[in-house]
Order: structure tokens, then C-alpha cells, then sequence
């Protein structure tokens, strides 16, 4: 399905987004499902509070614990303290606990929101579902994602929105195990466009992030040989020279093990999600211009740093059909009591709803 409207996708950034929810669900009309994490991460509370002030006792939260293993106890009494203060900002609320992993090690956690996801019956008074992007895992954020996309597009009358309280100072300071498994986050294996009668050309495009060079390395060797690799980093930024501190971080692997020709580095706004989204969307048709008719393209996206930057890759990957690989973490790192001194930046995205009219998969207002 084409998402014409997503070349000029509504979107809200910090005062903006504070604005946008006081206005826009100020009508009593508007009821709303609100799905988010309520873990160890200090930004799980900032986006409900942020709704609650202005929906009161018009939204219903449902809160996924995603459980890994044997975490530290400051972890997982940061999580015990959001998830009651989350209770106490939505008293209309479920809390559920997701196994990121099955007993044989394997990850899972996709396939468990889907089903969980699944068995929520959304009232038809409700007009409006918001994920909250800003503490949960890919693995588990991008499936939730995609089925609460189609199923508010199919419904015809229900709005979609994507939001996210994001730190990208506090993302350096969360450190992770990676898992030794990498695969295609469940809904994004890519294949559904493989016609299977040309040879495969693959580009990948990892998003660099701090201490997570083992992890990159992981997902390179499951992806295979490529065509081209092309590296994403957050420029501008919040701090201007991070894209510098991560080239140098990364400098060995860029140059010695991927051959990354510097111009293909793919420098994308650690602000704007839509920067991502088009600037992967333009390289996602430029790359199947160029190898039409001699390979099949296949582009695979490993989005594990910035939420913000992960958000635009999303949106790609649903337009276009692209892969996510992604390796899931097993177990976190992180001292609560560092957690931000500043507020997060917030980030608001429109992805469907009436307010986008009636549209065709060709991009064409359909007539009334």
C-alpha cells in the first residue's frame, strides 16, 4: 500500500507537540488507546503524563514490561517505579509482560506483542491509538508498530500517531549485551517484493551508535556480502560533533573490514524523523535504478541508536519493503540515578487518519 501522504507526514517537534496535544484532543469527542513501555528508562513517563494533562480519563494505557533474563536489581526497580507512576497517570491501564526471548535462547518478543496486540479489542468510540516509541526495543516496537498501522488504516475512521521522548545523551549512557542471534525483525523480513529470477544485490545500511560495535559486527556477518554498505549518522545533531566521535569510534570497522567509501555515508537529522524516511526513501529508488534488470535490490536497515533516526527508518521500511535486521539485547546497563538533567527532545508524527482525506495507492484524492 502507497503512503503518498507521508512525503508531507504531519509532525510536531517539543513546544510543538505540547501544543498539538492541548489543541487537538481538547475536543471531547476524541477518545484514545495509548500503548507504550513501562521499563527502567527514564523517558517511559514523560508522553502519558504529557496526554493525561489534556485527555484525562478519555485515554486507556496499556503498558508492555518487556522481560530479558536476570537484570540488575536497579533496573528493575527503576521499572517497578514507572510502571506505578504510569498507573497513576492513566488509572485506565493494563500492564503486560513480554519475554524478549524463548527458552531456546531465540528472540521472540515480536511475535508475542503481535499476538498480544492481537487480543485487544479496540472500542469504536476510540478515534485515536499512539504508541510511544521512546523505551521500547525495536524488536518489539517496530511489529507493534506495523499491526496498529493497518489496523487504524482499516478502520477507516481511527488516527495513528507515533511519539517519541528522546536523549540522545542518555542513549550514550545505556549500555547493552547484544544477543548472538541476528534476524529480521518480525514484519520487516523484506521478501514479499523478490520476484527470485536474478542474483541478489544487497546494501545494508547500519546506523552507528555508540558501544554497540559488536553488535554491528553480529548483524554484517548475518546480512552477508554486499554490494554497499552505507552507514547512517545523526548530522545535525544535538551534539555537533557526534557524527565525528562515532565515525572515529567506528573508524577500524568503516575502513578495514567494510571498505565504506566515505561518500557513501548517509548523514540524516538526529531531530527529524521525515529527514530519515526520505533521505532512505531517495536511496532505496537510486539503488534499484541502478541495478534494474541485472540484480535484484535488497536493502537492509539496522537501526539501533537514536529512537528518532529509527523512527524514519520504520516509515521506510513499511513503504518500501525493506529488511530490518536487527540483533536483539540481552540484558541492559545503566545507573537510574544518571538518568537526564534536561528535558527530552519530543517528537509527534501523524501516520494516518482522517486527517489526511481519502487517498488511492496512487497517490490520487479519490472523488466523494
Amino acid at each position: 500500500m502507497s503512503r503518498p501522504h507521508w512525503d508531507n507526514c504531519i509532525a510536531h517537534f517539543d513546544e510543538g507537540v505540547a501544543q498539538f496535544v492541548a489543541e487537538y484532543f481538547a475536543d471531547e469527542s476524541r477518545s484514545c488507546l495509548f500503548i507504550a513501555a513501562a521499563g527502567f528508562d527514564p523517558r517511559s513517563r514523560h508522553i502519558a503524563q504529557l496526554l493525561t494533562n489534556t485527555l484525562g480519563n478519555r485515554v486507556a494505557g496499556f503498558f508492555f514490561r518487556e522481560e530479558r533474563g536476570k537484570p540488575d536489581a536497579d533496573l528493575v526497580a527503576a521499572a517497578d517505579y514507572n510502571e506505578a507512576e504510569l498507573r497513576k497517570v492513566m488509572p485506565q491501564n493494563s500492564v503486560l509482560s513480554i519475554e524478549i526471548f524463548g527458552d531456546d535462547g531465540a528472540p521472540v518478543g515480536g511475535r508475542r506483542i503481535v499476538a498480544e496486540l492481537a487480543k485487544i479489542e479496540i472500542d469504536d468510540s476510540v478515534t485515536d491509538v499512539i504508541l510511544d516509541m521512546s523505551a521500547l526495543s525495536i524488536g518489539v516496537g517496530f511489529p507493534a508498530a506495523r499491526i496498529l498501522l493497518d489496523g487504524c488504516e482499516k478502520s477507516g475512521k481511527r488516527s495513528f500517531h507515533l511519539m517519541i521522548a528522546s536523549d540522545p545523551d542518555l542513549d550514550d549512557q545505556i549500555s547493552s549485551e547484544p544477543g548472538d542471534m541476528p534476524m529480521a525483525v518480525r514484519g520487516f523480513s523484506g521478501l514479499a517484493h523478490l520476484q527470485g529470477v536474478a542474483p541478489v544485490a544487497r546494501m545494508w545500511v547500519p546506523q552507528l551508535a555508540k558501544g554497540r560495535g559488536a553488535a554491528l559486527d553480529a548483524i554484517n556477518s548475518s546480512v552477508g556480502d554486499c554490494y554497499k554498505i552505507c552507514p547512517m549518522v545523526p548530522f545535525p545533531a544535538k551534539e555537533p560533533r557526534r557524527a565525528d566521535a562515532l565515525l572515529a569510534e567506528h573508524q577500524s570497522r568503516l575502513v578495514d573490514e567494510w571498505l565504506v567509501d566515505p561518500r557513501d555515508l548517509v548523514y540524516v537529522s538526529e531531530r527529524n524523523p521525515l529527514d530519515t524516511y526520505r533521505t532512505l526513501s531517495t536511496l532505496t529508488r537510486r539503488f534499484e535504478e541502478t541495478v534494474r534488470d541485472v540484480f535484484e535490490p535488497r536493502i537492509y536497515l539496522s537501526p539501533i541508536g537514536s529512537k528518532v533516526m529509527a523512527a524514519g527508518a520504520l516509515m521506510a521500511a513499511i513503504e518500501h519493503d525493506l529488511t530490518i535486521q536487527y540483533l536483539e539485547t540481552v540484558r541492559y546497563e545503566f545507573s537510574p540515578s544518571s538518568g537526564p538533567t534536561t528535558p527530552p527532545q519530543i517528537v509527534h508524527l501523524l501516520l494516518s487518519g482522517p486527517a489526511y482525506g481519502d487517498y488511492t495507492a496512487s497517490g490520487e484524492e479519490s472523488a466523494k
